[in-house]
């Protein structure tokens, strides 16, 4: 099997990261072709390898798949021998559930924080409807920790799609500097610590460099 992975800049696109670290979990080779974002021929370039003009774009032996979600339940599928999803089944619906609500949802947050690699600095202050996305995904978060069934400091114990999904909002929470109860602020800790979260936190500091 053969994987390519057509992402956006490492430093500011959070779907092209969800889709990246669900191969990580997988653990299966892809190379990666990085389109530059907000660039006149950016449009033209997705283009050329999928009609959806966006990325994260998954070229596989089964074509082209098109959205992180859908990327992720197809390795799920695909790699079942890697556990991509909790094994308890009360635990991987849940999973699905938090990832459902990452991909539909919070877009308050999404708007008034966006995902930078290279930013620190807080708000002055965080608007109330940004404010209401940061206390449910708390609330989510502490949710997942109490249908887990495996120890571990991720979402579900072990890690999982989920913590690809959640990775992003860390990132957004740190950089923000968001004030968090002690388990949350332990998990955006732990998401910092994944070794695959680091290897591409680094090469989104050197493309910045570069």
């Amino acid at each position: 099997m053969s994987y390519q992975l057509i992402i956006g800049d490492k430093l500011y696109s959070s779907w092209s990261l969800r889709a990246a670290l669900a191969l990580e979990l997988a653990r299966v080779p892809y190379t990666e072709l990085l389109i530059t974002l907000n660039q006149p021929d950016t449009r033209q370039r997705i283009l050329a390898h999928s009609a959806t003009g966006k990325v994260p774009l998954l070229k596989s032996e089964h074509g082209t798949i098109a959205d992180s979600l859908a990327i992720a339940e197809y390795l799920a599928e695909r790699h079942p021998e890697a556990n991509l999803w909790p094994s308890d089944i009360a635990a991987r619906a849940q999973a699905r559930s938090a990832c459902a609500q990452m991909h539909s949802g919070f877009f308050a947050l999404r708007s008034t924080m966006p995902m930078n690699l290279d930013h620190d600095q807080a708000l002055e202050s965080i608007p109330l409807e940004v404010q209401i996305d940061i206390d449910r995904i708390v609330a989510l978060w502490s949710e997942c920790r109490l249908v887990a069934k495996t120890p571990g400091p991720y979402l579900f114990g072990e890690l999982s799609l989920a913590d690809a999904f959640f990775a992003p909002v860390a990132v957004r929470l740190r950089s923000y500097r968001v004030e968090l109860p002690a388990a949350a602020a332990a998990y955006v800790e732990a998401i910092y610590q994944w070794p695959a979260f680091q290897a591409w936190q680094q090469a989104a500091l050197a493309e910045r460099a570069s």
